[in-house]
């Protein structure tokens, strides 16, 4: 029986799914995370999540996980393929092998393998498309330095930066002056931002606060509303720019949103807005997960296209 696998490698864990040539899928299992290869015992992290994770699927499915061979495995990796494909070429027997970035497997989890769009807000932002014709388009994803706008850390960014503003005489009036100290645990603005430096606050943590953010917003803080308005202009901007590079005007084009901003009503409201402004773009939820994408991209390099059937996502 021929058997496909796919794979999310995420900075917190590892899912993997295996399937039938129908498209059914025979098991699931999670392991540790497996992006930073090039840290110290990075090599030997992505060896174990990638073990684990598979092994646990492959006994999920009743196979044994040393006598299986892939027919094909596509892997989407968080932070990028390039220095994880010969080691996964060396640990996992298939005969096709696909390394890929994470935003791919999204999308194709979003849509169940159809052309569209996915947005992606989390703790930063990354717009990805892909047409009829098969051709991509990323656009953003450039890091908390460079760019990443929209996304959770860049909200709160923008947060700190008004709530110093008001605290240093020269910006309007926010809670965002009070809720940020208070959630930092510091006496003020000028302090809360000296700890958000400390490895105390890394990013996602940090990014966890324009949760705060939103509630500002929803009580009715202008300034909160203001900087989630700017964000959905931004996410909305990466998004169009996707569709504009891939499809024609006009053509009927699917965007995902994902991630954990997007669960703001105030943003996710005005990026629909903006978004459907584009005649022929309409919101979609995410069909599948990532590893769904994942298991859909080794079957599209087979040259199948099943539909999808059994348990996709895995419990917590």
């Amino acid at each position: 029986m021929p058997l496909f696998l796919g794979v999310d490698g995420g900075q917190s864990s590892t899912t993997a799914l295996v399937g039938d040539e129908t498209g059914r899928v025979l098991g699931g299992g999670r392991g540790g995370p497996c992006n930073h290869v090039g840290a110290a015992e990075g090599r030997d992290k992505l060896v174990g999540a990638v073990r684990e994770s598979v092994g646990v699927a492959c006994a999920q499915a009743e196979l044994d996980p040393r006598q299986v061979e892939f027919e094909a495995a596509c892997f989407g990796m968080s932070g990028g393929p390039a220095d994880k494909e010969a080691i996964l070429a060396e640990i996992l027997p298939a005969r096709k092998l696909i390394v890929t970035h994470d935003a791919l497997i999204a999308l194709s989890g979003a849509t169940a393998g159809a052309p569209g769009i996915v947005t992606i807000a989390g703790t930063g932002s990354i717009a990805f498309g892909r047409n009829t014709a098969g051709e991509t388009v990323r656009v953003g994803g450039w890091g908390y330095l460079y760019g990443d706008e929209g996304g959770g850390f860049d909200i709160v960014r923008q947060a700190v930066r008004a709530a110093l503003r008001y605290e240093e005489g020269w910006g309007p009036e926010t809670a965002l002056h009070r809720v940020l100290p208070e959630a930092t645990g510091a006496p003020d603005a000028e302090a809360a931002m000296h700890r958000l430096y400390t490895a105390e606050w890394p990013r996602p943590r940090v990014a966890s606060l324009a949760k705060l953010v939103d509630a500002a917003a929803e009580e009715g803080d202008e300034v909160a509303q203001q900087i989630l308005a700017n964000a959905a202009q931004q996410l909305a901007t990466l998004a169009v720019t996707v569709r504009q590079r891939l499809f024609r005007p006009g053509e009927p084009v699917v965007i995902c949103p994902i991630g954990g901003v997007f669960g703001s009503r105030i943003l996710m409201a005005r990026f629909r807005q903006l978004v459907e402004l584009a005649e022929g773009t309409r919101l979609e939820r995410r069909r599948y997960g990532p590893a769904a994408g994942a298991l859909l991209e080794a079957y599209r390099a087979a040259g199948l296209h099943p539909a999808l059937s059994g348990e996709m996502e895995l419990k917590t």
